[in-house]
């Protein structure tokens, strides 16, 4: 038997997350500084919305090739089927429930406009950190950690930001008296409503810039795109719209795969590219109805199904990510902060849980490398729903299980499937391995204790910020 199934198998209980160890050596780019670096996060892009992972729907050539340079990591996990739990997730390492944000001010599924709520001050971001090691920071595209002063990117360790803070979905109709769609400059708003089909183009435009201007690096670039985005109908500026085989969803995805290739392309010409690492992933799985595909997974996005959950994910940085290669070890949003810290020379807070873990071993391609994860929770809102363990992922048993946005609920029995034989989810092996059940709902008391359930607050988490009286972002009068 492998060591990779040895620990599969095994199903050990341990700790759900740990304070930071020390920090390991910097990991040098070829001219010995640190690498710069860009994630490039999409809005609602399902895992098999892009060629090199399944599709033939859409034209993605400037993606695929880029996956050919790089490794693709194929169990690569989100922590949540919506926007904001899963953003929070990303820049502070922690599963949502541990930060707070697993719910709105009133235990909606996200962040809305004028939100009490937002990413509290004293969490430490992916930028901050990195900002304490030199680093120039630009955070350019969909923010959605909070719209108020405390909770904007430009308080939690970025130098610059353009964008809109939440989805662009968000304006005003009936029942939501919500303030013009805001394109922001810094803490400014600049335009109001923005026109939605040049955001692709105008958020590609200012990333090449910022990245020209730092390119004697290091620097962090945070690009999460607004596309395919949040309403039935996606935006697209006029080269792509009506373009492709797919609709408009199919048009912002392929203006999607241009803006890859023009920040690709940027980096050889400044002569960066082998001093820089690049993540190109997905906040949560495609919507159902929206046109997007998540196949061969089940299950859509908003919901704790691999579709949700599980998102497209490739990292590049020639001459230290080995080429080419497919990893289907499990990793997740989470491990992004503590794994830039280590290439940074740094480590993650050492004060506090950070549940994600340094996966640089396994980008690297070292002999052997396995998913430090021993579990992994899959959360809807304040509900725990499921666990998986190695290649076994259990759907507790629930009296009520949340799984929609109506709130609609229902009973539902413990489903076990077994991920590498069964990726869609559709053969409940639970009668035959009563074994892995008891191993994972042990796990899945462990997490209720620590980062809490339904009804019942977990000992480990953190709040979220709040503010009393929230006020518009709106263009400055004339």
């Amino acid at each position: 038997m492998s060591q990779r199934q040895t620990r599969r198998d095994a199903l050990k209980t341990v700790g759900l997350g740990t304070a930071a160890a020390v920090a390991p050596s910097l990991v040098e780019a070829a001219d010995g500084r640190p690498p710069n670096v860009i994630v490039i996060l999409c809005d609602n892009l399902g895992y098999g919305d892009i060629g090199c992972f399944g599709s033939t729907k859409h034209r993605t050539p400037a993606i695929d090739r880029m996956a050919a340079e790089s490794m693709r990591l194929t169990s690569f996990y989100v922590t949540s089927g919506v926007c904001t739990p899963s953003r929070a997730s990303l820049m502070t390492g922690c599963y949502p429930r541990r930060v707070g944000l697993h719910v709105n001010a009133e235990g909606r599924q996200v962040l809305f406009p004028l939100d009490r709520k937002g990413l509290h001050p004293d969490e430490t971001t992916i930028a901050a950190l990195l900002r304490q090691r030199g680093y120039a920071t630009a955070c350019i595209g969909k923010w959605h950690l909070g719209d108020q002063p405390p909770f904007l990117p430009t308080r939690h360790g970025f130098q610059t930001y353009f964008g809109i803070p939440y989805s662009e979905d968000m304006v005003a109709r009936r029942g939501r008296n919500w303030p013009p769609l805001p394109l922001m400059s810094g803490e400014k708003v600049i335009e109001a409503p923005v026109d939605r089909s040049r955001l692709t183009q105008r958020y590609t435009q200012k990333a090449i810039e910022f990245i020209t201007a730092h390119k004697d690096g290091p620097f962090f670039l945070y690009l999460p795109h607004a596309m395919p985005g949040s309403t039935p109908k996606s935006f697209a500026s006029p080269r792509f719209r009506g373009k492709s085989a797919n609709g408009s969803y199919g048009d912002a995805v392929e203006e999607l795969d241009w803006s890859t290739g023009e920040i690709l392309a940027a980096l050889t010409k400044l002569g960066i590219d082998d001093r820089t690492l690049v993540v190109w992933t997905s906040d949560n799985g495609a919507v159902r109805g929206h046109g997007g595909s998540n196949a061969p997974l089940g299950g859509w996005g908003y919901t704790t199904a691999e579709g949700g959950m599980r998102v497209p994910c490739i990292v590049r940085w020639p001459g230290r990510i080995p080429a080419g290669r497919a990893c289907d070890e499990l990793c997740t949003t989470m491990d992004i902060l503590p794994t830039l810290a280590r290439l940074a020379g740094t480590k993650a807070p050492a004060d506090r849980i950070i549940d994600g873990k340094d996966i640089w071993p396994i980008l690297s391609g070292e002999a052997g490398a396995a998913s430090p994860h021993e579990a992994f929770f899959y959360y809807y809102l304040a509900q725990l729903q499921a666990v998986r363990a190695g290649k076994w992922k259990l759907a507790l048993p629930l009296e009520a299980r949340w799984h929609s946005f109506g709130g609609a609920a229902a009973k539902c029995p413990a489903t076990l499937y077994d991920l590498e034989a069964d990726i869609g989810e559709t053969s409940n092996v639970a009668d035959r391995h009563p074994d892995v059940v008891r191993s994972l709902m042990a796990l899945a008391d462990k997490a209720r204790d620590d980062l809490g359930d339904l009804n019942r607050p977990g000992r480990n988490q953190r709040p979220a910020g709040m503010v009393k009286s929230p006020k518009p972002q709106v263009l400055p009068s004339k």
